[in-house]
C-alpha cells in the first residue's frame, strides 16, 4: 500500500521548508508520496519549492502550481486528482500539525476497520493554548454537524484527514476555500463511510503568525453543512 500526502501552500515560506522535511522522514508504515499545490503564493514561497526539486525526487515529491489563488479547498482537489496513494492524507503546509501522527491516522484503516480517520485535537492530546473564540467556533460548528448528520465527532475542522483512495473517488469536491472541510464530513456521513477519530497533538498560530482562517469562513462552513445535509 501506498500513502499519498496532499498538502495545500499558500504564503508558507517561512514553514514550507522544515513542513517538508518533517513529512519526508515520518515514519507512516507505508510507501510515501508528497503532492504539493502552490496555490498563487506571492512571497517566496515557490523560490523554497523550487530548492526542494532540487533535493528530492519527483517520486517522492510532486509539485503543481495554480494561478490566481484560488483557495484550500482548490488546492486539495488539485492534490486529490494527482493522487497514487491507497490512502491520502491532507497535510497543511505551517507546523501546526506533526506528521509524526501519521501512524495514529492510519491504523484504524489499515486495520480493516474505518474508511476515514479524523485527527481530533480535542481528545486528550497535547496542544499549545490559543485563541478561545476560534474554539468556540469550531465545537459549535462540530454540534451542528453531528446534528444534521447523525454522528459524533469532536473536531470537524480538523486539517487532519485520512481517507482510503476510493472513498475520494466517490464523490465529486467543489469547495474552493475552507468549505472543503465541512464539505468533506458532509459526503463522508451521508454515504454511510466508517469513520473514526484519534487524538492528535496540536501546535496552533495566531493571526499574527500566518493563520488564515476567518469568521467569515465560518458562515462559509454553515451554509456548506445545510446545503449539503439536504442535496448531493
Amino acid at each position: 500500500m501506498k500513502l499519498s500526502v496532499c498538502m495545500p501552500v499558500y504564503n508558507e515560506e517561512a514553514t514550507l521548508e522544515e513542513i517538508v522535511r518533517r513529512v519526508m522522514e515520518a515514519d507512516a508504515g507505508l510507501a510515501k508520496e508528497l503532492i504539493i499545490v502552490d496555490d498563487g503564493s506571492t512571497d517566496g514561497t515557490r523560490e523554497v519549492l523550487e530548492g526542494l526539486k532540487k533535493r528530492y525526487s519527483e517520486e517522492d515529491i510532486k509539485i503543481f502550481y495554480q494561478d490566481p489563488n484560488q483557495g484550500k479547498g482548490a488546492a486539495v482537489r488539485r492534490a486529490f486528482a494527482q493522487a497514487t496513494g491507497d490512502i491520502l492524507i491532507i497535510q497543511d503546509a505551517d507546523l501546526e500539525y506533526d506528521p509524526a501522527d501519521y501512524s495514529k491516522l492510519l491504523q484504524p484503516i489499515l486495520e480493516g476497520k474505518a474508511d476515514v480517520v479524523y485527527g481530533s485535537r480535542f481528545l486528550g492530546g497535547p496542544h499549545r493554548v490559543l485563541l478561545f473564540w476560534h474554539y468556540v467556533g469550531n465545537k459549535f460548528l462540530t454540534t451542528l454537524t453531528n446534528t444534521l448528520y447523525n454522528i459524533n465527532l469532536s473536531d470537524m475542522e480538523t486539517c487532519y484527514k485520512a481517507l482510503k483512495k476510493e472513498v475520494i473517488r466517490s464523490f465529486t469536491l467543489k469547495q474552493n476555500r475552507f468549505g472543503i472541510e465541512p464539505e468533506l464530513t458532509a459526503k463522508v456521513a451521508k454515504r454511510g463511510f466508517r469513520l473514526y477519530e484519534v487524538p492528535i497533538s496540536y501546535s496552533g498560530r495566531g493571526y499574527e503568525e500566518g493563520k488564515k482562517i476567518t469568521w467569515r469562513d465560518g458562515f462559509r462552513a454553515l451554509w456548506v453543512l445545510f446545503k449539503y445535509r439536504f442535496r448531493d
